[in-house]
């Protein structure tokens, strides 16, 4: 291989790591600002949740037992939530296989895809309450 071409190369493939490199630190960089924005989120939350119980005038006791109370009732939806999932996805399906029957095969596309992008945006919008 001659001088000229081995430079070429030497470009590409540096060009390469850099489109690589950038494309990393572009994702890492994104990554980190939704963990951050979603902590960030999360505290504005708890801040109005405990304003709101400064606007009650509480005592201490009070809200001791009225976070114990939210703190209760949050772990009681989440095994609802996870005890209720199986038969939601079974009806899902069901409704899936039912659909298909109705729809032409392309019809049936563009259905998913268009459920897909709606359920990707309500998990982004959950994920940022």
């Amino acid at each position: 291989m001659d001088y000229a071409s081995k430079t070429k190369w030497r470009v590409r493939i540096a060009a390469l790591v850099i489109f690589v490199l950038g494309f990393s630190a572009g994702a890492l960089a994104f990554n980190v600002y939704r963990a951050w924005s979603r902590n960030r989120v999360e505290a504005t939350r708890r801040e109005g949740f405990d304003e709101m119980l400064d606007r009650l005038q509480l005592t201490g006791e009070q809200k001791t037992q009225v976070h114990q109370i939210i703190s209760e009732t949050r772990q009681q939806l989440q095994a609802l939530r996870q005890e209720a999932e199986p038969r939601v996805n079974e009806i899902r399906q069901r409704t899936d296989e039912r659909l298909q029957k109705v729809l032409t095969p392309d019809q049936w596309k563009q259905f998913q895809q268009k459920r897909d992008e709606m359920r990707s945006r309500r998990r982004g919008r959950q994920r940022q309450e």
